[in-house]
């Protein structure tokens, strides 16, 4: 090689690579988050699915929220709000199951402004049969009322809303009750993450469902769901709350897990111990974690110099999945298990729900 290409591939090098760090220093200027988390948003209400009230649209109104929160768009505001009025602010159909109330963590935050009792009280209501009536489990799998990982960011943060907002501790206490129920039930102390549901759990005698390279299975989503619910709890408990320290100390072990499990692109995979056969990062999961760990960041809950490197590959990961119209991909649909069936084209109002949370995180990061 002579002289003169090799300096010329040296400056070739250097300018991509000044480029390259001038395009990921752009994705966390305010303004251009601003700017995406309103085309992400304006998309996903153009283009709706589901039940309004479904556990789907539960978390992508909280990612709404959070949207309107970060750049105050009265459009945004509007869209929660009539939302809320033409469902006449109710859960979905079953008392008895999380996915139900999942909805109702928007309405009492828009209550908080609001001030109308009518925006809360189906949903006290609705929790008041939930913590005086017995689950009405098959005895299977379903053995308690929270049997399954996801269910800990669909209820908890609706109970301790409640409870918070009202000065009602009773709702704070059953949180805590179903809450350590599905703890005892699902995690994995070894691991320090959670089972999907106890179709997930190893049995005593070692059999049980397993990876591919024989690994447990621990799915990206569901523990996303975990995590994304305990920023939501840890937003709402006073510092002096008894139980706040189970809560912390749990958000901080399944942290250190988490963050030990990144790609190099910055995502998750939707299985997280077996990454190799699940090709192409799912944005779902990826984006509860980048939600959180930016808040334990936000929070000093997570030590700056560990984990900020972590939220930043998580959120250039994530930018890189929305498209010119705003559609997140690259989101794992409805299942209860990791899946391969998904790719840049596959969207789900979720995956918008948990990208706008990490973007509402991420925008408070401090330079």
């Amino acid at each position: 090689m002579s002289k003169r290409v090799h300096l010329l591939l040296l400056f070739a090098i250097f300018i991509f690579s000044v480029n390259g760090q001038s395009v990921d220093n752009k994705l966390f200027n305010k303004k251009y988050i601003k700017s995406v988390v309103t085309k992400v948003t304006d998309w996903q209400l153009q283009n709706p699915k589901h039940h309004p009230r479904d556990w789907t649209n539960g978390a992508f109104y909280a990612g709404v929220f959070a949207a309107w929160e970060t750049t105050r768009s009265k459009d945004i505001y509007q869209a929660m709000m009539d939302m809320g009025g033409k469902e006449q602010w109710s859960p979905h159909k079953r008392w008895y199951h999380a996915d139900d109330i999942a909805i109702c963590q928007t309405y009492i935050d828009l209550y908080r402004r609001e001030k109308k009792q009518e925006m809360i009280q189906p949903t006290i209501d609705t929790l008041n049969i939930l913590m005086s009536n017995p689950y009405p489990t098959t005895g299977k799998h379903d053995v308690i009322k929270w049997w399954w990982c996801d269910a800990l960011f669909m209820a908890p943060p609706t109970l301790v809303k409640l409870g918070v907002t009202t000065g009602n501790t009773d709702y704070l206490e059953h949180n805590d009750q179903y809450f350590k129920e599905c703890y005892d039930l699902l995690y994995n102390k070894e691991e320090h993450l959670f089972a999907r549901d106890l179709n997930y759990v190893i049995k005593p005698d070692g059999s049980g469902r397993r990876e591919e390279n024989g690994e447990r299975i621990f799915w990206s989503r569901g523990n996303g769901w975990v995590m994304g619910g305990l920023v939501r709890i840890l937003k709402e408990l006073p510092a002096d709350y008894p139980q706040r320290t189970f809560y912390e100390n749990l958000f901080k072990e399944m942290a250190a897990r988490i963050v030990s499990l990144q790609q190099e692109d910055g995502l998750w995979r939707a299985s997280l111990l077996d990454p190799d056969s699940y090709p192409g990062g799912e944005v779902s999961g990826s984006g509860f974690f980048c939600y959180a760990l930016a808040w334990g960041v936000n929070n000093k809950l997570l030590d700056k110099k560990t984990y900020l490197p972590a939220v930043k590959d998580a959120w250039v990961g994530l930018t890189r999945c929305v498209n010119d119209e705003g559609r997140v991909g690259w989101v794992q649909p409805i299942g209860g298990d990791p899946r391969r069936n998904f790719n840049e084209e596959s969207w789900e109002v979720y995956g918008t729900g948990a990208f706008l949370l990490a973007a509402s995180e991420v925008i408070k990061l401090k330079k």
